[in-house]
């Protein structure tokens, strides 16, 4: 997998890595991300921000969005920072 070293930029659409499958667990009470490997369990801040990551919003919008949802206080940066840890773990990707 070769991940990119160029920061998101706004315009960027952010897509789950095909080989992760994201979904909600009723029974964890929180999304996973499935792989042939194992799990991993996000937390809710984690969960909401890649449930966003259709391949379809923009970073600039999914930001948008999770400040109605979070409040406005500053966490453009914190947005940003989780997603590159995000894409540098191979979770996610800009899409093509």
């Amino acid at each position: 997998m070769i991940l990119s070293n160029t920061p998101f930029s706004p315009s960027d659409r952010p897509v789950i890595n095909p080989v992760f499958l994201f979904r909600w667990e009723e029974q964890e009470q929180a999304y996973l991300l499935l792989y042939p490997e194992g799990i991993i369990k996000l937390n809710d801040s984690a969960g909401n921000i890649l449930k966003l990551c259709d391949g379809e919003l923009t970073l600039q919008s999914i930001t948008e969005k999770l400040k109605i949802l979070f409040g406005d206080e500053g966490i453009d940066d914190d947005i940003y920072n989780f997603m590159e840890v995000a894409r540098g773990k191979g979770w996610i990707k800009a899409k093509d």
